[in-house]
């Protein structure tokens, strides 16, 4: 790579797909907030590509509904409201306690390697502090233990809400990093979370889950709540 081509430029023949992938991370790193308007000129020069692979990557992520094009107004961030967030959340943790309850203890030991294998992607993000990537990692993660149940119907249930979930996460990662949880103690608790599996205790597995999700970001919610409350 020449001096004249900085590091975030791309060069691939699949330009669209690499684009596609760094405004996801992005996205889900908290650098494009949610309903915040996408500049074309700016993405561009950011990404040295032209406008048409851009303008064709912005439309596979609002096919994934992670932005939004309005006449007039353009590219957005997608904005969940609160009560997106909770329906989203609640409907994940019911998904994962099916398949805990049908999956642990694993039968097919092969199945836990995918998990293992996202967790060390999960640590490798949180080394890199390439957040966009971690969330990514941390869906696959939670989409492994799904798959522990063997229930085809059940796994598709779940990647029906697969970019809504990334986005729950993404907001989630943010909020904890900036109250009380850092990178690697993100990563700590998805290992003890495996652990749990692991050891086939399904009811430890249950109990940790049940911290592990929408409670967990309650309390994050909270805590912002009352931060804002004392700056006011």
């Amino acid at each position: 790579m020449t001096e004249q081509q900085p590091a975030q430029q791309l060069r691939s023949p699949s330009l669209v797909q690499l684009a596609t992938d760094a405004i996801r991370r992005m996205i889900l790193a908290g650098e494009l907030a949610e309903g915040e308007r996408l500049i074309e000129d700016r993405l561009t020069e950011q990404l040295g590509i032209s406008r048409p692979p851009l303008r064709e990557a912005l439309r596979v992520l609002e096919q994934e509904g992670l932005i939004v094009n309005r006449p007039r107004r353009g590219s957005t961030v997608a904005t969940l409201t609160d009560q997106d967030v909770f329906e989203i959340l609640t409907l994940r943790t019911a998904l994962e306690r099916l398949a805990i309850e049908l999956g642990v203890p694993v039968k097919d030991p092969h199945r836990l390697e995918v998990a293992q294998a996202a967790l060390a992607q999960m640590q490798h993000c949180a080394d890199a502090e390439d957040r966009g990537s971690l969330v990514q990692a941390g869906y696959r993660f939670h989409s492994s233990l799904v798959a522990l149940a063997g229930h085809r119907r059940l796994e598709e249930a779940y990647a029906s809400v697969q970019q809504q979930l990334l986005l729950c996460m993404a907001r989630n990662l943010y909020a904890r990093e900036h109250y009380y949880e850092d990178l690697h103690e993100h990563v700590a608790r998805h290992r003890k979370l495996l652990e749990l599996v692991e050891a086939g205790e399904a009811a430890a597995v249950l109990a940790e889950l049940a911290v592990h999700g929408e409670r967990s970001f309650s309390d994050v919610q909270s805590r912002a709540g009352n931060s804002a409350d004392s700056v006011s």
